[in-house]
């Protein structure tokens, strides 16, 4: 499906199903340098479950139109502009890593559309890079791919030498993410992971969130230790917390059905 917001195309993914904003809407919010594709086994089941589903590329990522947005803030307006242009008055928001910080300050920011629910994937706050990456993903995308798909995965218990990396012949978790990151536009990696370091409006958020909230979190996590993920948490009143073990950064690939089973049951209790 595509969208026209604030003038330039953007690409949504309705998980085989026509959008219909009567229906509970959820909003899919990908992380850096991925696209909707991250998405696809808990977006496509929702849809065929009584949701309206939108998966969105943001702006410069996938199909969607750029230049990428240079800050959180930045892309939290255009998720707000995209509801308004999709005719979705409710949503729920479910967002992973850079996308969670999306959520969060999209759901701070929420005035003409009300947001129901917010489910954070592998969330930190502050969502700080180190040194060496973030000089990788300005001078050498390669190596910063590489860096990342090592660090996104619990190779201690899985991770690229067995399941859940290769569940099936052909089929790699790790190297299905490299080839997904190598696809997007050169640049975008360094604007991502910039504006994820420089996020600093994270208690804001946080203290003018209301909705019921969701994190899902790995044990094994490298990227964004679930320790912090759990001391953001507890600054939410009643937040839940999942967390899955022997599981790292990309929770979704990792923990596919655990995922979609904690993200289900969290929209049944939280949205009609």
């Amino acid at each position: 499906m595509r969208i026209d917001v604030d003038g330039r195309s953007a690409y949504a993914y309705t998980g085989g199903k026509p959008f219909d904003a009567s229906l509970p809407v959820v909003v899919f919010l990908h992380g850096a340098q991925h696209d909707h594709s991250v998405w696809i086994l808990q977006s496509r089941y929702l849809a065929h479950h009584g949701r309206a589903v939108l998966a969105v590329d943001l702006p410069g990522h996938g199909r969607s139109d750029g230049p990428p947005l240079a800050s959180v803030e930045a892309m939290a307006d255009w998720t707000l502009a995209l509801l308004r242009a999709a005719g979705a008055r409710h949503a729920s928001l479910v967002g992973h890593s850079m996308g969670s910080l999306i959520a969060l300050e999209t759901a701070s920011r929420a005035s003409e559309v009300t947001i129901d629910a917010i489910a954070l994937v592998a969330t930190a706050y502050p969502m700080q890079v180190s040194d060496a990456l973030l000089d990788a993903t300005r001078d050498d995308e390669d190596r910063a791919i590489e860096m990342i798909s090592l660090w996104s995965l619990d190779t201690a218990h899985g991770g690229y030498s067995q399941k859940p990396s290769a569940p099936g012949p052909g089929f790699s978790v790790m190297t299905g993410g490299r080839q997904l990151m190598h696809r997007q536009a050169a640049g975008v990696l360094n604007t991502d992971f910039v504006a994820c370091n420089a996020y600093r409006n994270g208690d804001v958020a946080v203290a003018a969130v209301k909705c019921p909230a969701l994190f899902v979190l790995g044990s094994n996590d490298a990227m964004t230790a679930a320790k912090s993920g759990r001391a953001l948490a507890a600054k939410l009143s009643g937040a839940k917390v999942v967390e899955f073990a022997h599981v790292g950064h990309f929770v979704m690939a990792e923990a596919p059905d655990q995922t979609l089973d904690a993200l289900q049951a969290f929209l049944l209790r939280s949205t009609p």
